[in-house]
């Protein structure tokens, strides 16, 4: 079946739309929460099936329950057979069961692009898709636009060690021999002053390299999957890759930056994306609290969200 562009949709349609697949997170920092946080961000609209519903916060995991495959199918179908998407963004998958869902779901509907950020644990730390279903994962590569691993789960996902720069884009390589189109790999989990993130295209050689200053602070939590939607947000509007992940990755550095100063629990909080000062709001003082490291995610010149330029070099190595 011949896939309509995003340009397409947006064209009979009139907004763009966006389809997000995974959990939801009772604190809002990640998952579904913050899927729609970020289209609303981004001028997009969201449309949602859920996955899992989880208690979560700022500290960690307390229990997850999966929605049924019929139900979770009976979502999807919903949305596309009446409002469709231009993108679907898929997040937690839970286990092989749902992915098998989702993969009917995808070759049932004609959908231009969907964007996977592989959502194998938790900020925490917290297991959230086991070995069958990783092993279940390779299946929906094919149908992939873009894949997002960070560090941890690509070396998961390609059997592969990566504890630097090559190992890493070796892993990548894996993936798209796997059949994803393009895979983003986040370097945020790797070490250096700098967080340096490389785009890998099927039709490219050389990786894109996205370069920028780690930033210092506690509230990280859902940082890959505000990435992804930001990305899934682009593609929706018509951009191309390229443009879509250099203006996501400078979207999830101004909400960094912006959050870096707020107390949002006592763990690892969510971010804010968006400007707190165009709110009536009392947001409060900021409260001390121990501060981690995080990747610092900036690219592509976007006027409306970021003042920092960061560099991206197309690498001539293999």
């Amino acid at each position: 079946m011949t896939q309509p562009a995003a340009s397409a949709i947006l064209a009979a349609h009139g907004l763009p739309r966006m389809l997000a697949i995974g959990g939801s997170d009772s604190c809002g920092g990640a998952g579904i929460q913050a899927d729609i946080k970020t289209g609303m961000a981004l001028g997009v609209e969201v449309s949602t099936a859920i996955t899992a519903i989880t208690a979560q916060n700022s500290l960690g995991v307390q229990k997850i329950t999966p929605v049924s495959t019929a139900m979770l199918a009976a979502q999807i179908g919903s949305v596309c057979e009446d409002i469709p998407p231009a993108v679907i963004k898929l997040g937690m998958l839970v286990d092989a069961a749902r992915i098998r869902m989702v993969i009917k779901a995808l070759r049932t509907y004609t959908v231009p692009n969907v964007v996977c950020d592989p959502v194998l644990f938790s900020t925490s730390g917290r297991v959230l898709l086991s070995e069958a279903g990783r092993k279940a994962l390779f299946k929906l590569l094919p149908l992939v636009t873009l894949l997002t691993p960070n560090a941890e789960e690509a070396a998961l996902l390609s059997g592969c060690e990566v504890r630097t720069p090559k190992e890493y884009l070796d892993a990548g390589r894996i993936l798209l021999d796997h059949g994803a189109s393009a895979v983003l790999l986040k370097g945020g989990h790797m070490s250096g002053e700098e967080s340096s993130d490389a785009l890998l295209q099927r039709d490219y050689a050389s990786p894109l390299w996205f370069s920028a200053p780690r930033i210092e602070t506690r509230n990280d939590h859902g940082t890959g999957c505000v990435l992804a939607s930001a990305i899934a947000a682009g593609l929706a509007q018509g951009m191309t890759l390229v443009e879509a992940v250099g203006r996501a990755r400078d979207f999830v550095q101004q909400a960094l930056i912006r959050s870096s100063g707020f107390w949002n629990g006592n763990g690892r909080g969510g971010m804010i994306p968006f400007d707190v000062g165009s709110c009536s709001v009392d947001v409060g003082q900021p409260k001390t609290a121990p501060r981690v490291a995080h990747q610092g995610v900036a690219g592509w010149a976007c006027s409306h969200f970021c003042s920092i330029r960061a560099t991206f070099t197309r690498s001539g190595s293999q």
